[in-house]
């Protein structure tokens, strides 16, 4: 059964199409990446999939239930982190997290372990200074935290490593690696580092549609060619390989260096058996796999 199920959801801000049908479903146990260029709808959809956000069509299902403006998942289902979390900066963590679980009507005793619980999974439970003097870093732990303290099936991270510097970014991203044995994780990014590191799914949206969702693996064999650098020992050597691959190209930062942006496994091949028959010696033989970046700015036929 799928965690969420999105289908077809359209939203219009006046004369303004912000979602023009997107869809994509994420599965239990999944760290799922929303990915899309600043402005492309994704916190629109995040709002949406939260019952925060009165939509023009479309259906929205979490966990089976329909979800609709005004009626958000019942029972503490989805946790949310937002792109910019707001605090009582006067309380240290602790406290924090205590009220958010006296307010969602916890058991005093279930409060007490499952701070302690969160604390530790997102490094601050030894943190006893208060919340005003924490860095970006520490409010995004602290936000994951509060977002998971009632056990949801769903986590909703929007942006959650925009603004941190790389050290920042990897913890939460390890706290979001963990955070996947509770639940499953939709976070919404345009960092496509971030998740070709720690995601299974992905979808692309792009100009309020989704250009593709599916596994890490079904987006890379949207391009099974992959690109070759050669670099020769004796530069003199390009006219001739260029001779019987006209499909290469010089480096203009070295003469003895060709690049062939797509070849196949056969064209590979036959490159490795020219040079040989040619006795051509080279330096270096590299193959580069399109990155999900490159896939991506396929996809949207950038």
């Amino acid at each position: 059964m799928n965690v969420l199920e999105v289908r077809d959801i359209r939203k219009s801000f006046g004369s303004k199409k912000v979602l023009q049908g997107v869809s994509f479903s994420v599965p239990e146990n999944c760290i799922f990446g929303f990915i899309g260029r600043n402005g492309a709808g994704k916190t629109t959809t995040m709002r949406a999939v939260l019952g925060m956000l009165r939509t023009d069509g479309g259906e929205i299902e979490v966990l089976g239930e329909r979800v609709s403006f005004g009626r958000p998942p019942a029972g503490g289902r989805v946790g949310f982190l937002p792109d910019v979390p707001e605090y009582y900066g006067y309380m240290n963590a602790g406290e924090y997290l205590t009220l958010c679980g006296s307010i969602s009507g916890m058991d005093s005793k279930d409060i007490k372990n499952r701070c302690e619980e969160l604390l530790t999974l997102v490094g601050l439970s030894g943190e006893k200074h208060r919340i005003k003097g924490y860095s970006r870093g520490m409010k995004q732990r602290l936000g994951i935290a509060q977002a998971l303290m009632g056990r949801p099936d769903l986590l909703i991270c929007d942006e959650p490593t925009s603004a941190l510097d790389p050290v920042g970014r990897k913890d939460i991203l390890d706290i979001i690696s963990a955070a996947k044995e509770q639940c499953s994780v939709v976070f919404s990014t345009h960092i496509l580092s971030d998740v070709e590191r720690i995601c299974s799914r992905v979808a692309f949206i792009e100009g309020g549609k989704t250009a593709f969702s599916g596994s890490i693996e079904e987006i890379r064999a949207l391009r099974r060619d992959t690109a070759l650098m050669l670099t020769l020992s004796r530069p003199e050597d390009a006219e001739k390989v260029l001779g019987g691959f006209p499909a290469g190209s010089k480096d203009s930062s070295d003469p003895g260096r060709i690049v062939f942006p797509k070849a196949s496994d056969r064209d590979c091949g036959e490159l490795m058996a020219f040079l040989s028959a040619q006795k051509i010696p080279i330096i270096r033989l590299e193959r580069h796999e399109a990155d999900l970046e490159d896939l991506f700015m396929e996809v949207i036929g950038k």
